[in-house]
């Protein structure tokens, strides 16, 4: 669960800076992680509505620093804005993604420490696993059984040795940045009103949301539903791991690469691509019958998602850098917003549907972004069209 409390970050960096949020935001990490110790309602909920709260001041944080110094270098460089913008998320989100490799490396060493002598499951029981899983098809599959628990007291105490060090980097080596200098100086009151006005106003804002709340819909789905209905189900939970770190490392690698080329590309043709791959990927899940004499289709499919989720995560974040270069943290808070609208949704449905029915939910998010992303590409380059027009039309 997670509650993502955008109103608290202008008021959190305009008392402590931005450097301070990142690390405090990044503190809220290690309370959740910690809660799993110990997963009962009790906890959970609490360390739930922290981790909300903290992945809302961090991303906003982080999307405006990115924004903030990409548009300072890109003036002191005269280069292209949204060019050095998307070079700057692409690095980010590319040490960023190599996060899925390092993380299911730990657990999957940790989880697979003891592989069950049994591996073979029932054709019964593995019919019910892919597009057919649903939330009540647990019986009669010990590959769905809960790790020991030492061995997530284990990888618990890791994450949070990992996270303690990231926090220990931030406050040492990341310069601040004057909150004077980029206007988002706003209470929390202010910030409601400008983001209500900024959806209200922007029609690519309006445009943008379907595509937006699908990248939260997509992450939450590959995270929760493909590990779980997919591999988990047929392979075994100890499987995950290696699965997502072929995942993690084509997010990575094409984080880097597509935020380099889309200065001399453009943002349409990485979206076409998106489009393509997740869309091609939705539809052969919903048709093919996962199977674990043919691990390397579960890797496959993995990196191709992973490609589609690197043009996402880092094209998306550049697009609304390049578009609200003015007013970067109402509209890194408005991306959040609706970003968070598709993880909650997701994971809110996720315990009662059938995954057939969450893949229909992603082919539609994805193909009614797209669409709707390409009218904000049209007009896009019909204003610069016009600007053009205009400039020619004074000079002559």
């Amino acid at each position: 669960m997670r509650l993502d409390m955008f109103v608290l970050k202008p008021t959190l960096s305009k008392i402590a800076g931005c450097k301070s949020t990142l690390a405090a935001s990044m503190f809220c990490y290690v309370v959740f992680i910690a809660a799993n110790m110990y997963a009962v309602w009790g906890t959970m909920i609490p360390a739930s509505i922290i981790i909300g709260t903290g992945a809302a001041t961090l991303w906003a944080a982080k999307c405006t620093y990115l924004t903030s110094i990409g548009a300072w270098y890109a003036k002191i460089t005269n280069s292209s804005t949204a060019g050095t913008i998307s070079v700057f998320f692409g690095v980010f989100y590319m040490i960023f993604q190599t996060s899925h490799v390092w993380g299911n490396l730990i657990s999957s060493t940790v989880f697979s420490q003891k592989i069950p002598e049994n591996l073979n499951i029932s054709d019964d029981v593995l019919e019910k696993c892919g597009a057919a899983h649903c939330p009540s098809d647990y019986q009669n599959n010990t590959n769905l059984d809960r790790p020991d628990m030492a061995k997530i007291y284990t990888v618990c105490g890791i994450y949070i040795g990992c996270a303690c060090l990231g926090i220990v980097t931030i406050v040492m080596y990341l310069d601040n940045i004057d909150h004077e200098t980029d206007g988002s100086q706003m209470t929390t009151k202010q910030l409601l009103g400008a983001m209500a006005r900024h959806f209200y106003n922007s029609k690519y804002q309006k445009l943008l949301i379907p595509l937006t709340i699908y990248s939260g819909v997509e992450a939450a789905f590959f995270a929760g539903d493909y590990t779980r209905s997919f591999i988990s189900c047929s392979m075994g939970v100890w499987n995950v791991g290696y699965v997502m770190i072929a995942y993690g490392v084509a997010d990575a690698a094409c984080s880097l690469i597509i935020g380099r080329l889309v200065k001399y590309t453009g943002f349409l043709p990485w979206f076409i691509l998106a489009f393509i791959l997740h869309g091609g990927t939705l539809i052969t899940l919903l048709m093919w019958k996962p199977n674990p004499d043919y691990p390397i289709l579960f890797y496959l499919f993995a990196v191709l998602w992973g490609i589609g989720d690197a043009v996402i995560q880092t094209l998306l974040n550049a697009l609304y850098g390049d578009l609200f270069t003015q007013k970067p943290e109402t509209a890194f808070a408005s991306h959040r917003l609706c970003e968070s609208a598709g993880f909650i949704l997701a994971f809110g449905y996720s315990s009662y549907i059938c995954t057939d029915i969450k893949i229909y939910v992603c082919l539609s998010f994805v193909t009614v972004g797209t669409l709707l992303y390409c009218v904000v590409e049209a007009m896009q380059r019909k204003q610069a069209k016009h600007k053009i027009n205009t400039t020619e039309y004074l000079v002559q």
